[in-house]
């Protein structure tokens, strides 16, 4: 049997530091001629992580029901990141900034993984919860794509909206998406949310908390006419 993954091991200690220096890497760039450049290149990466999950599992024998479909709010947090460096809407630059930053940047310190380097899913696994943090932070600092006003009730909207829809395809194909059934097996903030299913109600009380600390740099700001 192949080793297990385990956080801030040697494996996941490097990731961060990788994840690190490509962050400051960015915001470098952004700076440069090359922005435009680097900003599509990470656009591309960000847009495919998706079909390579699905060729890795399928490759690996673990595609199934749950892993089948990019159902988390880090799948969408990944697609929206990738088409706000494309296109820049302003909504795909707030579900990057707000779905990425509250919950995929957790996902990189506490990863819900249990496969370890060099298993091919530890990789696509990194670059999703290690790209999207970067995008998110990239699209309001260096695009200065800010979260406009209203942003927590219209991310609060999308992501209750999001959830209903989770819980249809949960209970049809008996999977687990956003943890809604089951907690993570590897320590992370659920632990801390409660006994099933009261944690799922502790969960969205915590993202309108985080939700409003995102907004809050942005709040006293004049909106880019």
């Amino acid at each position: 049997m192949p080793p297990a993954f385990h956080p801030f091991s040697t494996s996941h200690q490097i990731v961060l530091a990788i994840t690190a220096v490509l962050f400051v890497l960015m915001q470098i760039i952004a700076r440069t001629r090359f922005a435009a450049m680097a900003e599509k290149a990470l656009g591309t990466l960000l847009l495919l992580i998706y079909p390579a999950t699905l060729a890795v599992h399928a490759w690996t024998g673990s595609l199934n029901a749950q892993t089948l479909l990019p159902l988390q709010y880090c799948d969408i947090a990944c697609l929206a990141g990738g088409i706000a460096l494309w296109t820049r809407r302003q909504l795909c630059c707030e579900i990057v900034y707000f779905f990425g930053i509250a919950g995929t940047l957790q996902g990189l310190i506490t990863p819900a993984l249990i496969y370890e380097f060099p298993d091919p899913r530890f990789f696509v696994f990194f670059l999703l919860h290690g790209g999207v943090p970067i995008t998110a932070f990239y699209v309001v600092t260096a695009m200065k794509h800010r979260p406009a006003p209203g942003a927590v009730a219209r991310m609060m909207g999308v992501s209750l909206s999001w959830y209903a829809v989770i819980a249809i395809v949960n209970y049809a194909l008996s999977t687990n998406y956003a943890f809604q059934c089951t907690k993570p097996p590897q320590a992370s903030l659920f632990d801390h949310l409660g006994p099933w299913p009261w944690y799922n109600f502790s969960t969205i009380g915590l993202g309108v908390v985080f939700y409003s600390l995102l907004y809050l740099p942005f709040a006293f700001r004049k909106v880019r006419p």
